[in-house]
């Protein structure tokens, strides 16, 4: 099965490159370090680092990875870290929270799932060892793993309940992948019992690495200047809106009578600002973009701004009084809402949730956070909770009391990463 899956890749390939020079139109980063992609990188310096890998695909994984690289640094200062990712955006934010880390940092592209990519790549860097974060099972590059003896590891693992289903209809090709990885660390129970049934072992729960997370000093001084910037007025943030969504977050604010917030828009995926930007024009809404702005953020007479940056995502939280979570209007799983919950913000957030269901539904219940239909019952939900300041206050209370509750995974995944480590030196 994995010789017809790595046979796949390979019939694939003239289109996967294909897709990814079109997709470089919007994003140039795509364009960029394509050899690293099929397996030939740049040589390394003489003598070549120790490199412990650490592989996070996108922004969200790479934000997720920021505590456990910088106790991997602390921790192993022979080491230098191999961060490795899919996507421009993900090596751009690995560039944004690393550079300050000089060469012990070294940032590539992952090659495409064929044996003999992932067998260059392994031979180029030799790491000691390889940290997959939350749902990375690619069944060539684990094979790989164990051809050349590095032990794999899962940390911040998650896998929702439609994930399982639909990976066991491909049992006969994931199933040996998973249960080749050394260990889990899983954020929950419920994701612990469905990596266990999806075939991983020595799964334990560690926690979401995702509330050890510590906002920057500099971002969120931004945030509070802009604060100070809007005055009194009240800010929603629409955070990592997606596909479908901005309309229906601008469909709900013409319905009002009258609004006198500042409606934040931030898109998770920056190829689509323009897209977005249209959208709010549309609307006969008076908007700026982030990038028109500068630093002194003058709102006055504006009732709808984009963010249209990248790497401020804790200077709109540190702005905002509510935060409404994308990802979740519509069935895409959710975004990341712990970042709201650390900077004290409540947040809101609509039914489809299942890429973060347990931290959810114990959000919610700890009053940190609230469910809401739709994005009219969200705006509706907003306007309530900033015309409350005693309800406000307190919402952000409990946000600030539910991180604190639940940090400490970066030491949980150490640990099982220093066992790993010393079994198998």
């Amino acid at each position: 099965m994995r010789l017809l899956y790595s046979a796949l890749w390979w019939f694939a390939m003239p289109l996967v490159l294909l897709r990814l020079w079109r997709r470089g139109r919007k994003e140039p980063g795509y364009r960029q370090h394509v050899g690293e992609r099929l397996g030939f990188y740049p040589r390394l310096s003489d003598p070549a680092p120790r490199f412990i890998w650490v592989h996070a695909v996108s922004v969200g994984e790479t934000r997720a990875a920021e505590p456990l690289i910088d106790a991997l640094l602390r921790e192993y200062p022979q080491h230098s870290i191999l961060l490795t990712c899919m996507t421009a955006t993900g090596r751009a934010t690995g560039a944004q929270l690393f550079g300050r880390h000089g060469v012990r940092v070294l940032q590539s592209f992952l090659p495409y799932d064929t044996g003999w990519m992932c067998a260059r790549f392994l031979r180029h860097f030799r790491p000691d060892a390889c940290i997959l974060m939350e749902t990375e099972v690619w069944p060539g590059l684990i094979a790989q793993c164990q051809r050349h003896d590095v032990p794999v590891m899962l940390a911040n693992a998650r896998l929702s309940e439609r994930s399982l289903r639909r990976g066991r209809r491909f049992a006969a090709l994931l199933r040996p992948a998973a249960e080749a990885i050394a260990c889990v660390g899983a954020q929950s129970e419920a994701d612990a019992q469905r990596l266990r049934a999806f075939g991983a072992r020595h799964v334990e729960v560690t926690g979401s690495l995702k509330f050890d997370v510590q906002p920057p000093a500099d971002v969120v001084e931004r945030g509070l200047a802009w604060r100070r910037a809007v005055g009194g007025r009240k800010v929603l943030l629409c955070a990592s809106t997606r596909e479908g969504e901005e309309q229906l977050i601008l469909d709900a604010l013409g319905k009002l009578d009258k609004v006198d917030w500042l409606t934040v828009i931030v898109p998770r995926h920056p190829q689509r600002f323009d897209e977005v930007a249209t959208m709010m024009r549309a609307q006969g809404l008076s908007m700026r973009r982030r990038s028109e702005l500068g630093d002194d953020f003058q709102v006055d007479g504006v009732s709808a701004v984009l963010g249209d940056s990248m790497g401020e995502m804790f200077a709109y939280y540190a702005v905002c009084d509510v935060a409404l979570i994308g990802g979740s209007l519509l069935p895409l799983g959710g975004q990341n809402l712990i970042e709201a919950f650390a900077l004290g913000k409540p947040v809101l957030i609509g039914p489809h949730t299942f890429n973060f269901q347990v931290i959810t539904e114990e959000a919610v219940a700890a009053g940190a956070a609230l469910r809401v239909a739709d994005a009219e019952a969200g705006l509706c939900a907003a306007g309530g909770l900033m015309s409350d300041k005693a309800l406000l206050a307190a919402a952000g209370d409990e946000a600030t009391r539910f991180v604190a509750q639940h940090q400490g995974a970066t030491a949980a995944t150490m640990r099982m990463l220093g066992s790993l480590l010393s079994s198998h030196a």
